[in-house]
C-alpha cells in the first residue's frame, strides 16, 4: 500500500499545496481510494468523519481538473456545515490550480449562488434540496459533470433525502465516476449504489479500538452557548496539571485561548497559522509548566509529543469517534491516570453513543460543581494554604506587622481576618460563571439499530392514547415543547422522515431535538424545542415532500 503523497504521482500543483498543508503520509482511505479514483472506476468508501476522505475524494478529482464553462465535479452532502468544510478543504487542495470552488445550501440568499454559478464554477458542493432548486430553477447545469461524490450517504438517507439525491443523479451524464461515502452500509444505500453505479470498488477501513484503562472518562450535558463558562467552572474545582482542550477550527482555538487567559487561566492555542518556530516556543513552555492550557486544533494536535498530561478536554465532540478515542489517548500516558472530560450540547447526545459503541465504555455524566461548591473549594484552598505557611514558620517580618497593630488596639482575631480578606481580593475578579441547566434529556427520540439512527422523531399513530385523546392532537406535548401543525397527513404519504428532514435542514436545526412526531389521515402534528419555534415558523414556505410543498404552523 502507498506510504507517502510523493509515490500517488499527483500533480505539482497538489503536491505544493498538501505539502504546505503538513500532510505527509496519506490516511488509509486515502491511500485505498486515491489509485482507484484516479483510473476512473466508481468507489465506494466505507469510513467514518475525521479519517480524511475529503482529500480521498478531492485529490483525485482535482488531479483531473481542467477549464471548462460548466462545473465538471458535483458533491452532496447532507447539511450546510459538511457542505462548507468541504468546500473550504478543496479550495486549499485547489489553491495553486486556481479552482473555483462553490458551496450551496438553504437558509442563504438565492442570488450570489446564481451569481457565482453564471460567473462559471468548477466545482459545487452543496446540500440536496439546495441543489435541486437551482436545478429547477435552470442556473444549475451538470451536464458536463465527469465525477459525482455522495458524502455521508448514510447520513442523507438518515435525513429523508435519498429521494432528492436521485432525482440529482439522473440529471448527471450517464459515463461519470461514482464515488459514495457511507460510514455504514445499510440496505437503502446499497440499492442506490447498485442503481447509480458500475462494478463500484470498495475500500473499507476498520474502526481502530481502545485500550484506556487509566483514562476516567465523563461528561457535562451543557448548552453550546455556556461551553466556556462550563469549562472556566471545571477549572475551578479540578486537580489539571496540564490540560489539551480540543476544538473545531483555527478561529476557535484562538477565541477560547483568549477568553481563558482574560479568565486568569494561562493558555495558548495551537493551530496550523502557527509557523514551525513559534509551535516549538509554545510547546516550550508547556513542557516547562509555564503554560497550564493547550487549545489546539486535530490537525495541529498531530504530532504533539507531550506524556504528561492531565486532562484532555473535548470543547466539543468529533464527527467520528475514533477521532475522539485518539483524543482522549493524550492522557492517561508513561503509567500515569489521566482524565478525560466532554462538555456536550443536546445535539451532540448522537455522537457521544457512538463513542461508547465504539470504545465499550461507558462515559459517566456528571453534574458541574454548583457556585456553592466552588466557593468551599475556594475557601477550604485558602485555608490549606494558611497551613502550609503555619507549618513553614517563614514570616518573620509580618509577625512584627501583626505586633504592631497588636499594640495600636486592635484584636488578634480581627487582624487575621482582615489579612485573610485581603488575600482573597482575587475572588472579586474571578466571579463564578453562571452556567443554565438544562432540562432533562428527553426520552430518545432515535430508533435505533446496531447503534445507527434510523429515523428521527416518533411517530405516534392516531388513537395510541384512547377516545380521550382524540382531538387533542394540538395539546399533547412535552414540557418545554411547542406543537406545530404540518397541513399534510397520511393521505399524502408523508413520513416522519419527510417532516424531519426538511425542517432540520430548511430551519438549520438538528434533527434529533426535534420530539414527537403524529401522523394523522389529512394533518399531522410535531413538537418542536420553544426556542427555536420561530426559526421553523420562518422557513414554512421551503418545506415540501417531492415538488409539492407543506406549511407548518402553530397548532391551536
Amino acid at each position: 500500500m502507498t506510504t507517502d503523497f510523493s509515490s500517488l504521482n499527483l500533480r505539482d500543483e497538489i503536491m505544493q499545496a498538501i505539502t504546505e498543508l503538513g500532510y505527509a503520509e496519506p490516511t488509509p482511505i486515502q491511500a485505498g481510494m486515491i489509485p482507484l479514483m484516479l483510473t476512473g472506476v466508481d468507489v465506494v468508501g466505507q469510513a467514518q468523519t475525521g479519517t480524511g476522505k475529503t482529500a480521498a475524494f478531492a485529490l483525485p478529482i482535482l488531479n483531473n481538473f481542467v477549464k471548462q464553462k460548466n462545473p465538471q465535479a458535483l458533491v452532496l452532502a447532507p447539511t450546510r456545515e459538511l457542505a462548507l468544510q468541504v468546500a473550504d478543504s478543496m479550495k486549499e487542495y485547489g489553491k495553486h490550480l486556481h479552482v473555483r470552488v462553490l458551496a450551496v445550501y438553504g437558509g442563504q440568499p438565492y442570488g450570489p449562488q446564481i451569481s457565482s454559478l453564471q460567473r462559471g464554477v468548477d466545482i459545487v458542493v452543496g446540500t440536496p434540496g439546495r441543489l435541486n432548486d437551482l436545478l429547477e430553477r435552470k442556473v444549475l447545469f451538470l451536464n458536463g459533470v465527469k465525477t459525482v461524490v455522495l458524502d455521508e450517504a448514510d447520513e442523507m438517507l438518515n435525513m429523508g433525502f435519498v429521494e432528492e439525491v436521485e432525482k440529482i443523479l439522473d440529471t448527471t451524464p450517464p459515463e461519470r465516476q461514482t464515488a459514495l461515502f457511507s460510514a455504514t452500509m445499510p440496505a437503502r444505500i446499497r440499492k442506490l449504489a447498485d442503481r447509480f453505479m458500475r462494478d463500484p470498488q470498495t475500500v473499507a477501513v476498520k474502526r481502530s479500538t481502545l485500550t484506556a484503562a487509566a483514562i476516567e472518562q465523563r461528561y457535562y450535558f451543557v448548552h453550546e452557548s455556556h461551553k466556556t463558562n462550563a469549562l472556566t467552572r471545571l477549572f475551578e474545582i479540578e486537580p489539571i496539571h496540564s490540560a489539551l482542550i480540543f476544538a473545531r477550527t483555527r478561529a476557535e482555538t484562538s477565541n477560547l485561548a483568549n477568553e481563558l487567559v482574560i479568565r486568569g487561566i494561562p493558555a495558548e492555542a495551537i493551530h496550523g497559522d502557527l509557523d514551525q518556530n513559534a509551535r516549538e516556543r509554545v510547546l516550550g513552555r508547556f513542557r516547562a509548566n509555564q503554560l497550564k492550557v493547550l487549545v489546539a486544533t486535530d490537525v495541529a494536535a498531530r504530532g504533539l509529543d507531550i506524556d504528561d498530561i492531565s486532562h484532555v478536554f473535548n470543547y466539543h465532540l468529533p464527527d467520528d469517534a475514533e477521532v475522539y478515542v485518539h483524543r482522549i489517548g493524550r492522557t492517561g500516558r508513561a503509567g500515569k491516570t489521566g482524565v478525560a472530560i466532554t462538555l456536550l450540547s443536546p445535539k451532540e447526545k448522537r455522537r457521544m453513543r457512538e463513542v461508547e459503541a465504539l470504545t465499550k465504555q461507558p462515559v459517566a455524566k456528571m453534574e458541574l460543581p454548583t457556585p456553592e461548591e466552588i466557593a468551599k473549594h475556594r475557601e477550604t484552598q485558602v485555608v490549606e494554604k494558611l497551613k502550609v505557611w503555619l507549618g513553614r514558620g517563614r514570616y518573620k517580618r509580618e509577625l512584627e506587622m501583626v505586633q504592631e497593630l497588636i499594640d495600636a488596639g486592635h484584636d488578634v482575631m480581627n487582624i487575621a481576618a482582615a489579612a485573610i480578606k485581603i488575600s482573597r481580593g482575587d475572588e472579586k475578579q474571578r466571579p463564578i460563571a453562571e452556567v443554565a441547566q438544562v432540562t432533562e434529556e428527553r426520552r430518545d427520540r432515535d430508533f435505533s439499530r446496531g447503534g445507527r439512527r434510523e429515523s428521527f422523531g416518533r411517530s405516534e399513530k392516531p388513537g395510541r392514547f384512547g377516545d380521550k385523546a382524540r382531538g387533542k392532537g394540538s395539546r399533547t406535548h412535552e414540557e418545554g415543547m411547542v406543537r406545530l401543525k404540518v397541513n399534510k397527513g397520511k393521505a399524502h404519504n408523508i413520513r416522519p422522515n419527510d417532516i424531519v428532514g426538511q425542517i432540520a435542514f430548511h430551519a438549520n436545526i438538528p434533527g434529533n431535538i426535534i420530539g414527537k412526531i403524529r401522523i394523522e389521515e389529512k394533518i399531522s402534528f410535531v413538537d418542536i424545542p420553544d426556542d427555536v419555534v420561530d426559526q421553523v415558523l420562518k422557513h414554512s414556505g421551503n418545506y415540501k415532500i417531492g415538488k409539492e410543498k407543506f406549511s407548518v404552523v402553530k397548532a391551536q
